[in-house]
């Protein structure tokens, strides 16, 4: 069973930051992408942005200019630095680890951290 544990969630005023946190066990950082998702009430879970092995970078329209992914392969964690939060990005985050091997997907999630932009 893997486990991915996140942290640095919580309750944040418009146009403030906070950083997410997710610790992977070293035998699949190596050679997973890891990403984070998020899951609004009502809405279906998106993909925020995602980092592979080799540390290319995607983003969400949505966040991008705003967020930043970066992962710490010394330390086997994956961070989402959210910057000018705004109150549709309250959501639960999830972090997320994947590998294509032949065309097939291997996903392992995290249980998900509550981020609520509020004033």
């Amino acid at each position: 069973q893997v486990q991915l544990v996140e942290s640095g969630g919580g309750l944040v005023q418009p146009g403030g930051s906070l950083r997410l946190s997710c610790a992977a066990p070293g035998s699949i950082f190596s050679v997973f992408g890891m990403g984070w998702y998020r899951q609004a009430p009502g809405k279906e879970r998106e993909l925020v942005a995602a980092i592979t092995s080799g540390g290319s970078t995607n983003y969400a329209d949505s966040v991008k200019g705003r967020f930043t992914i970066s992962r710490d392969n010394a330390k086997n964690t994956v961070d989402l630095q959210m910057n000018s939060l705004k109150p549709e990005d309250t959501a639960v985050y999830c972090c997320n680890a994947y590998r294509m091997t032949w065309g097939a997907r291997t996903d392992y999630w995290g249980q998900g951290t509550q981020v609520t932009v509020s004033s």
